[in-house]
């Protein structure tokens, strides 16, 4: 059965308390199958996935961020500067915007499967990168804060507040 995919959209939101509850591997595996298959620039597929669940990786990665919620699971998300397509007419690098669809891709089959997530983009990139041994070809582009929503938690006050498409949209 196809599940309706602006229903989907709509309903998720950026959760910032989690219960403290292990997600389980099962579902990080659709997560990261939700990665794997996301389209990049040319399908070079330059994303980097590190997945960070034990209290000891957890407890790094709280120190290169405030913005981390306490989640149980964080991916960070990053990408191989060597492996993006680059535009020919100016050199642009397909990178960040190849991560963003992988990091979308797994936001959203992570809401399907009833767990929560955050972006965030609010950390210390260097301490990222030493703390986890991220080579210097691979560059950061976020982190995907992870869990199942507490009780408490609430879409924020601007979750409602989309543009109309006539703000944004120009027809020719």
């Amino acid at each position: 059965m196809k599940s309706d995919f602006l229903e989907l959209a709509k309903s998720r939101y950026s959760v910032r308390k989690f219960k403290q509850e292990p997600v389980p591997q099962e579902c990080i595996d659709k997560i990261l199958e939700a990665a794997r298959i996301a389209p990049t620039g040319c399908n070079n597929q330059p994303q980097r996935i590190t997945v960070v669940k034990s209290k000891e990786a957890l407890a790094k990665l709280y120190e290169c961020t405030r913005c981390h919620f306490n989640a149980p699971l964080i991916f960070i998300i990053s990408f191989d500067k060597d492996e993006c397509w680059h535009r020919p007419y100016d050199g642009k690098l397909s990178g960040d915007i190849d991560a963003s669809i992988v990091t979308t891709h797994m936001m959203l089959e992570a809401w399907e499967l009833g767990i929560g997530s955050c972006w965030v983009m609010h950390y210390r990139p260097e301490e990222l990168k030493k703390a986890f041994n991220i080579p210097d070809n691979v560059e950061t582009t976020a982190l995907l804060v992870m869990g199942y929503p507490d009780e408490d938690s609430v879409p924020g006050p601007g979750h409602e507040g989309s543009k109309p498409l006539d703000a944004f949209v120009k027809v020719e």
